[in-house]
C-alpha cells in the first residue's frame, strides 16, 4: 500500500505506546513522550513546547523531519524512519524538591550537548557494538565519518523564570550509501547500517538513548552541574577524539587557529595549545574543527 510504514521492512515504524510503557514514568526517567509520523523539527516542536510552559520532561519523536537542522544551521535529513530524530526539553535552572535537584547555574548549561553525546556513544557502542567516538563538540563519528549530531537550543524563560534547553539528537540508523547527506564541513557521512552494526533496530536504539541521557542528566544535577563530580567531564574525555591530535580551528570572523587539542575544561570548552598561547574554545566560538 502507498505511504504504508511497511513498505520498507527493513524500516518497521515505532510504536508509541511500547516507548511510552518502557520509558515514560512510572516506568521510565521521562514525563511525557510524543511520537510524529512527520513534522519540520523536534527541536523546534520542543522550543514550542517550552515557551507554551511545559514541564521537564517532554520527550518529542519523529519518524521523519522535513526541516531538521544542526549547528549553524546545517540541514539534518533522511528518509521515513531511517534514522532517530529526537528531542528533549530540560530545565536546569529549576529547582526539584522531590529530587533534591538545586538550580544549575547557566555557566554550566555548556555541558548539556556533551552529555547527549556521551550518552549517544554509550547507545551506540552497547548495541550496534561499534567504535563509536565524539569529534568535539557532539559529532558522532564511526571510522572517521559523521553518524550523528546534537542540537541544543536555550529557550528564554518569561516572568523571571530561567531558560529551558531543547537538547535535539539525529541519528543515521539505516540510510543507504545513495541517502546521506550532502555535509557541508567536509567530513563524510555514515550510518549504523553502512558501518557494519550489529543491530539496527531504532526501537532498542532510541530506548537506549533515552535512558543513558536522562542517567547521565540525573547525576550531573545530582552534583549541582559539576561535570567533574558527576563523571561526565572523565566520560566525554573517555570517548572524544579530538583531544590529543592537531587540530585546524576556523573562527566565525575569519581567523584560523592550528594546535594541539589538549583537553576539555570544567565548562566544556575546547583547550588548543597554540604556540605559547592556550585558546579555550566554546562551541558557539568555533565555525569549524578539523
Amino acid at each position: 500500500m502507498p505511504g504504508s510504514p511497511y513498505t520498507d521492512l527493513d524500516r518497521p515504524p515505532l510504536s508509541a505506546a511500547r516507548l511510552r510503557r518502557a520509558l515514560v514514568a512510572p516506568n521510565g526517567p521521562w514525563r511525557r513522550l510524543e511520537l510524529l509520523a512527520e513534522t519540520g523539527s523536534t527541536n523546534a516542536d520542543a522550543v514550542a513546547a517550552a515557551r507554551a510552559g511545559e514541564p521537564e520532561g517532554l520527550v518529542v519523536v519523529a519518524e521523519r523531519q522535513t526541516s531538521g537542522r544542526g549547528r549553524r544551521g546545517r540541514v539534518w535529513q533522511s528518509p521515513p524512519r531511517a534514522g532517530l530524530a529526537t528531542s528533549v526539553l530540560l530545565r536546569p535552572g529549576e529547582a526539584d524538591a522531590e529530587r533534591g535537584w538545586s538550580p544549575v547555574p547557566v555557566t554550566g548549561y555548556g555541558w548539556l550537548p556533551l552529555l547527549a553525546g556521551v550518552a549517544l556513544v554509550e547507545a551506540v557502542r552497547l548495541l550496534a557494538e561499534l567504535d563509536a567516538r565524539l569529534k568535539w563538540p557532539n559529532d558522532l563519528l564511526v571510522d572517521g565519518a559523521k553518524c550523528a549530531g546534537v542540537l541544543a537550543e536555550a529557550v528564554p524563560g518569561e516572568n523571571d523564570r530561567p531558560p529551558a534547553i531543547v537538547v535535539g539528537v539525529g541519528l543515521n540508523v539505516t540510510l543507504r550509501a545513495d541517502e546521506l547527506p550532502e555535509n557541508p564541513t567536509g567530513l563524510p557521512a555514515t550510518s549504523l547500517q553502512l558501518a557494519g552494526a550489529t543491530a539496527t533496530d531504532r526501537d532498542p536504539l532510541l530506548r537506549a538513548l533515552l535512558r543513558s541521557l536522562a542517567d547521565w542528566y540525573e547525576r550531573w544535577r545530582d552534583a549541582g552541574g559539576d561535570a567533574e563530580a558527576s563523571g561526565l567531564r572523565e566520560a566525554y574525555l573517555a570517548g572524544c577524539a579530538t583531544v590529543g591530535r592537531q587540530v585546524r580551528v576556523l573562527l566565525p570572523d575569519g581567523r584560523e587557529a592550528r594546535g594541539t587539542a589538549t583537553g576539555v575544561d570544567g565548562d566544556g570548552q575546547l583547550l588548543v595549545e597554540a604556540g605559547a598561547e592556550t585558546l579555550r574554545l566554546a562551541a558557539g566560538d568555533v565555525l569549524h574543527l578539523r
